[in-house]
């Protein structure tokens, strides 16, 4: 499976998982921003650096969502092989 497909497959996971996926151009901000999960009222969110290689996008965010509960979702099999890559559970 492409990069460009699997990050694709995983956002709509994170969907699934109630977990809005944003892309940001963390540069304009001026300050030391790292890609990751915060909650703002009430609402789910992972942000991510837009400018990072899609190879990088995706390692980080299979980090992150394979540390949740997706057992009960069906997700195409390549994904959850690639997820298996980074279950720390």
């Amino acid at each position: 499976m492409k990069s460009d497909q699997l990050f694709q497959e995983m956002k709509l996971l994170a969907e699934k998982l109630d977990i809005t996926v944003t892309e940001q151009n963390f540069r304009k901000t001026g300050i030391n921003i790292k890609s990751g999960f915060c909650k703002v009222k009430g609402r789910n969110y992972f942000y991510i650096d837009k400018d990072l290689p899609v190879s990088k996008k995706n390692e980080i965010l299979a980090e992150f969502l394979s540390g949740l509960e997706y057992d009960n979702i069906y997700i195409i099999p390549a994904l959850r092989d690639f997820l298996n890559i980074y279950d720390r559970r």
